[in-house]
C-alpha cells in the first residue's frame, strides 16, 4: 500500500488491486481526520468483484458492456465477462498497477494490456496528486492495437452518504433506464435536472442517472458532518453516473467519458459515443475530489 500526503489530504493506494485508491482523509480545522471515500474498517481491496468503496479506474471502457458485447457501429467484438450482466467497467479494475513514480505527494501507475481474446491492447496511466486543491487523478488511455477501436473511461470514487446528505449538480440531460439500467432512451432534463436544487440525497429508494451535458462540478454537502466535498472533471468526462442502492451509507458520482451501456448499445452511443482510437492516439481527462468546511 502507497500513501501520498500533502497539505491537508492524505490518500493510500493499491496498486496491486486494480491501481485503487484505498482511502482519501482530509485534516478538518480542528485538526481531525475526515474521510472523503467510503472506506469501512476492515475492508481490503480485492479484484474478485467491484470494490464498494475507496475509488478505482474504469477502462477501456465505464460501466456495461452488455452481453460482454463491444460495438461502435464500426467494430464489434466480445470481451470476457465479469458480471451477471456482462462485462462491468473494463479491466483495469482487475489488474495489477506498476509503480512508475512515487513521491510524498504524487504517485504515476501503469497497466498495460498485451494479451487477450478481444483486440483490446492498450496502455493506461494513472496519476495521482495530492496538493492544496485535493486529489487530482489524472487518466490516459494509449491504443497499443495496430487498429482503431472504440475507448472509453471515467473514475468510479464512493462518497459517505449520511441522511441529511445533499447533492448538487447541473446536467442537460440524462438516459432513460429501463430493466437492469439498459437504457431505452434519453431525456432532456428542465432547470438542470433533479440536483440543481441541492436536495437531500437519500429517498429509501434505489438512485440511478446517467447524466448528459454535465457542468463538470458537483457538490455533496453533509451538515451533520460540517463537510462539503466538491467533484470536478475534464470536458472529456462529462457523462456521469450517479447511483446509490437504497439505504446505503455511500453515494457515487462517476465521471465517465461517455454514458452508461454506450459500449453495447447502439441508443446510447448515439446520444454520447465512446473515443474511437486510432493506433498510439490517446484518451485522456482528470477528476477532482476536493473538501471544505461548512
Amino acid at each position: 500500500m502507497l500513501t501520498l500526503s500533502a497539505d491537508r489530504y492524505t490518500a493510500r493506494i493499491a496498486p496491486e488491486a486494480g491501481g485503487m485508491i484505498a482511502a482519501l482523509d482530509w485534516r478538518c480545522p480542528e485538526g481531525r481526520p475526515q474521510p472523503l471515500l467510503h472506506a469501512p474498517a476492515g475492508l481490503v481491496p480485492q479484484t474478485a468483484t467491484p470494490n464498494k468503496f475507496g475509488a478505482w479506474a474504469m477502462l477501456p471502457f465505464a460501466n456495461r458492456a452488455f452481453g460482454s458485447l463491444v460495438d461502435d457501429g464500426h467494430t464489434r467484438f466480445g470481451v470476457p465477462p465479469n458480471d451477471p450482466s456482462g462485462t462491468i467497467h473494463g479491466f483495469g479494475w482487475q489488474s495489477a498497477w506498476q509503480v512508475e513514480k512515487h513521491d510524498a505527494g504524487d504517485a504515476v501507475l501503469v497497466h498495460r494490456r498485451a494479451a487477450g481474446p478481444d483486440p483490446y491492447r492498450y496502455l493506461a496511466r494513472q496519476e495521482i496528486r495530492l496538493d492544496e486543491r485535493g486529489m487530482t487523478v489524472v487518466l490516459t488511455l494509449i491504443n497499443e492495437s495496430d487498429r482503431a477501436l472504440p475507448f472509453g473511461m471515467g473514475l468510479h470514487p464512493w462518497f459517505p452518504c449520511a441522511a441529511d446528505t445533499r447533492l448538487a449538480m447541473i446536467a442537460a440531460g440524462a438516459l432513460i433506464f429501463g430493466d437492469k439500467f439498459r437504457a431505452t432512451g434519453t431525456q432532456a432534463l428542465a432547470g438542470g435536472g433533479p440536483y440543481a436544487g441541492k436536495p437531500v440525497f437519500a429517498t429509501g429508494a434505489e438512485t440511478a442517472w446517467s447524466f448528459l451535458g454535465w457542468d463538470g462540478a458537483a457538490r455533496i454537502e453533509t451538515p451533520s458532518a460540517g463537510l462539503a466535498i466538491t467533484v470536478s472533471a475534464s470536458e472529456s468526462l462529462r457523462c456521469p453516473v450517479v447511483w446509490a442502492p437504497a439505504g446505503a451509507d455511500f453515494l457515487c458520482v462517476e465521471p465517465q467519458s461517455h454514458a452508461a451501456g454506450a459500449p453495447s448499445e447502439r441508443i446510447v452511443r448515439e446520444a454520447s459515443p465512446l473515443a474511437r482510437l486510432r493506433p498510439r492516439e490517446a484518451l485522456e481527462g482528470w477528476a477532482r475530489i476536493a473538501a471544505e468546511a461548512i
